[in-house]
């Protein structure tokens, strides 16, 4: 059986992702400098995430060139560097609420607010291609899911403020970790559809 061709790459799309690689690393350095100083789990997570996801715009960009087989594989790959975070976030959230340690409310709600408008922004550049193959469902949900956690980021820096406890920002960490988990099962459910799809036939199905 002949392999599916691969669907045109839209230059858009292109450009979209070198945005967001631009987005992503400078929000990294952002928020992981901001989270050590804040003490916060939340915002290191999110550090974290915005560094994982410029590594994979940069990942998307290299094979958008290539056929459906290997983006697959990449969606693949990134898949399980989703589950990968969230397995971070919720080992990190343990540790900061086994240690006792109080985040800064005001540094949490500032820079959450910044990455909102930050991952809202790539949002809005990725939405028309949620819909694609796997490496572009993926991308978009990573996206997606940078935007949620902002918010709930933000809540985290109120609910700190109010109650004058870590609590809030330990459970939006494993908020966070948990959305990275299940994202990851789709991608990589997704992935590997795409790989069985395009397997040739073995030779005695036509028998």
């Amino acid at each position: 059986m002949p392999t599916p061709a691969s669907p045109a790459i839209p230059p858009r799309y292109r450009r979209a992702l070198w945005i967001a690689l631009a987005i992503n690393l400078a929000m990294f350095w952002v928020e992981f400098g901001s989270g050590l100083t804040a003490g916060s789990a939340s915002l290191l997570a999110d550090a974290v995430d915005f560094f994982g996801d410029a590594a994979n715009y940069g990942l998307s960009l290299f094979v958008l060139s290539m056929g459906l087989a290997a983006r697959a594989r990449t969606a693949l790959l990134k898949g399980l560097s989703m589950a990968a975070y969230g397995a971070y976030v919720l080992g990190q959230a343990a540790w900061n609420g086994f240690n006792g340690v109080l985040p800064e409310a005001a540094t949490m709600g500032a820079v959450g607010a910044l990455a909102l408008v930050a991952n809202l922004s790539v949002a809005a550049l990725l939405f028309a291609y949620r819909d694609g193959d796997a490496n572009m469902r993926s991308v978009w949900l990573c996206s997606r899911n940078d935007a949620i956690g902002n918010l709930a980021i933000l809540l985290a820096a109120i609910g700190v403020l109010g109650t004058g406890a870590a609590w809030p920002d330990l459970i939006v960490a494993c908020v966070m970790g948990a959305l990275s988990l299940t994202s990851a099962v789709q991608v990589i459910r997704h992935a590997r559809r795409e790989l069985v799809s395009l397997k040739p036939e073995p030779l005695h199905a036509h028998a």
